[in-house]
């Protein structure tokens, strides 16, 4: 179960990511510029300075985001449309198992497409990067994986547990 619980919030992690890089494509402000004033959107304009990008690295990488913002468009409208299906269907009074397990399966297989997608995309912004870049990115993802980790660490001891003690380890009185 806890592994189940891990996959769905790494791939909402993942597809809020994608989300996040896409839309940044289109929000970025009217003077033209990111949040770090490099014309890619917020995440795009930490990571360009957090890696000391160069002009011709945040070009290269602006082009990939182009680029691939056709491809990454539709699958966030299918996951869009596919929550609010789910909404629909929970609200709808009477549980209709069979319909909700179909948009269900739709979702995963969107989602699955997206983490593919995902996956691909970085792997071509890494082929822009400096070999002092990729170990600057491997370290701060480590530490962003290590702060996750002890997060939902946190989070999974404080839950309430319905188990009981078994009766063979209670005192002896």
């Amino acid at each position: 179960m806890k592994g189940n619980r891990f996959k769905i919030l790494l791939a909402t992690l993942a597809v809020t990511l994608l989300a996040a890089v896409s839309f940044s494509q289109t929000a970025v402000k009217a003077e033209g510029h990111g949040r770090h004033g490099h014309g890619f959107g917020p995440m795009m304009g930490f990571y360009a300075d957090y890696l000391d990008l160069t002009d011709a690295q945040k070009a290269q990488m602006k082009d990939i985001m182009t680029k691939e913002k056709p491809t990454i468009k539709p699958l966030m409208q299918q996951l869009s449309d596919s929550r609010k299906q789910l909404r629909q269907l929970e609200t709808a009074g009477a549980f209709d198992e069979a319909k909700v397990r179909s948009v269900a399966t739709q979702q995963s297989q969107t989602m699955t497409e997206l983490t593919v997608q995902r996956s691909r995309i970085k792997s071509e912004l890494m082929q822009v990067l400096t070999p002092d870049q990729k170990d600057k990115m491997a370290k701060f993802e480590a530490r962003r994986e290590a702060r996750f980790q002890k997060r939902f660490q946190k989070g999974q001891d404080q839950a309430p547990t319905t188990d009981t003690a078994p009766a063979d380890s209670a005192p002896n009185q």
